[in-house]
């Protein structure tokens, strides 16, 4: 498998979910800036989306968006446990966090990083600030967010929790984040993957 990724994007989630699963894969890696691969090719001839992370299976298969990319790595090595079986209720769970990560979480930080003006930064920052609460919530009765086991919605949660420090928030209202990302950043297969993007 080859998942093109850029450091620290939100391509980590997979990233981490690829070495977390313990699956054969090559890295190639991207310049979001000027839209080449490391090896020169334009990455948008290769993704019309133009966007991290792309993965292409070993049966040559093209994914593109994270909550789908790390739910079908997950399947692939089932032993590992990071999703719930594909029909239960707790898999619709998982896929209940991936989406509310994915719509209120991740795309919440977007203005932050596109120097909205300042009236609009506040008021995404007032309300990344009520989701925050209610993750922070959930985590502190419980490790991760689907209970006593990590998942790859905690992959993806690691992810964008990590931004907070690029665009100066302070996660320290809410404690139960920072142990929570304390406890997956000490994870072996984290750290392996933080190593390879060059994030330690």
């Amino acid at each position: 498998m080859k998942l093109y990724y850029s450091p620290g994007a939100c391509s980590l989630s997979p990233h981490i979910v690829l070495c977390e699963a313990g699956l054969p894969h090559e890295l190639i890696k991207v310049d979001l800036k000027t839209k080449k691969t490391e090896h020169g090719d334009d990455f948008n001839a290769i993704n019309a989306k133009g966007y991290v992370p792309m993965l292409v299976t070993d049966g040559g298969e093209v994914l593109t968006e994270g909550p789908a990319i790390v739910q079908y790595l997950a399947d692939l090595a089932p032993a590992k446990k990071l999703a719930p079986t594909a029909g239960t209720m707790d898999r619709v769970r998982l896929q209940e966090w991936l989406n509310f990560i994915s719509t209120e979480v991740h795309k919440g930080f977007s203005p932050l990083f596109r120097n909205a003006p300042a009236e609009w930064q506040e008021v995404v920052r007032t309300t990344l600030a009520a989701r925050f609460s209610h993750l922070a919530t959930v985590l502190e009765q419980q490790p991760y967010l689907l209970g006593n086991d990590f998942s790859v919605a905690d992959a993806y949660l690691f992810t964008v929790l990590n931004w907070s420090k690029w665009v100066k928030i302070d996660l320290a209202p809410w404690p139960a984040l920072i142990a929570f990302q304390a406890r997956v950043a000490a994870r072996p297969g984290v750290q392996q993957t933080l190593k390879k993007e060059g994030l330690l």
